[in-house]
């Protein structure tokens, strides 16, 4: 089974709010996921991103690939170091 790490849409319509989900990368965008690790709220300004640093380290461990748009979430929340050492080894 691979696991990625993505974005699920919440929020009601052209109020988005997301969870940033381990999740079968099979399944479909707002289906069934496997743990949330966070959120991503784009409407506040700044945006506002709340990870949960050592669920995330854990997947990435085991070989969890990240979405292009949660590697850039995780990037300015100031975890890419660690995200890039882990996935590189």
């Amino acid at each position: 089974m691979a696991v990625r790490l993505r974005l699920r849409r919440m929020g009601r319509k052209k109020r988005p709010f997301y969870r940033i989900v381990a999740a079968d990368q099979r399944s479909p965008r707002d289906g069934r996921f496997i743990e949330i690790l966070g959120t991503y709220n784009p409407l506040t300004d700044p945006a506002e991103v709340q990870l949960n640093p050592e669920r995330l380290r854990a997947w990435l461990d085991q070989g969890a690939q990240p979405t292009d748009t949660v590697r850039s979430l995780i990037k300015k929340k100031g975890l890419l170091n660690r995200v890039v050492q882990k996935t590189a080894s």
